[in-house]
């Protein structure tokens, strides 16, 4: 079950990526300062996009192996270390959407990480954080020219 609520999430993750990337071009080709950053915003939110639907194709490929039965099924694939007398303990996974984790679980009560490159939740991190900071910009630009043309407005008027 896991496994299709991964790909169903990465297959929102590209598509809001591609209407992000829609939406950026066209706000960037249109001029302006307080518009090209905006269009800069949605362009950086595509790309933490396609890196959160880059992670979870990790997690769901290990998603997949952890429930796929038969012969080798035991101990998880996608869990084992290399090390047989640790590999016997374990006995669970966790799929972790925010931070993008493939998380294994031993009966003795530790965890550990595997799957999802350590690059993946660092760049997503510096992505999002890139695009709101892009976003609150272009908010602020936008203000300031909104407050400066009311202010010629009412200095033209008599």
């Amino acid at each position: 079950m896991s496994f299709l609520l991964c790909l169903l999430v990465v297959l929102v993750a590209v598509v809001s990526g591609v209407v992000f990337l829609g939406r950026g071009l066209a706000c960037v080709w249109r001029g302006g300062l307080a518009r090209s950053l905006r269009g800069l915003a949605y362009v950086v939110a595509a790309g933490a996009a396609v890196m959160y639907a880059w992670g979870m194709l990790y997690v769901a490929g290990a998603a997949l192996e952890a429930e796929d039965g038969g012969a080798d099924s035991s101990p998880i694939r996608p869990c084992r270390t290399g090390v047989q007398e640790r590999d016997y303990w374990i006995d669970d996974y966790h799929v972790w959407w925010v931070p993008v984790r493939f998380v294994c679980h031993r009966s003795d009560g530790s965890t550990y990480n595997r799957e999802v490159p350590g690059y993946v939740n660092p760049a997503l991190a510096g992505l999002a954080g890139s695009a709101v900071a892009l976003a609150v910009s272009a908010l602020a630009v936008s203000a300031r020219s909104a407050s400066a043309r009311s202010v010629d407005e009412r200095a033209r008027r008599p």
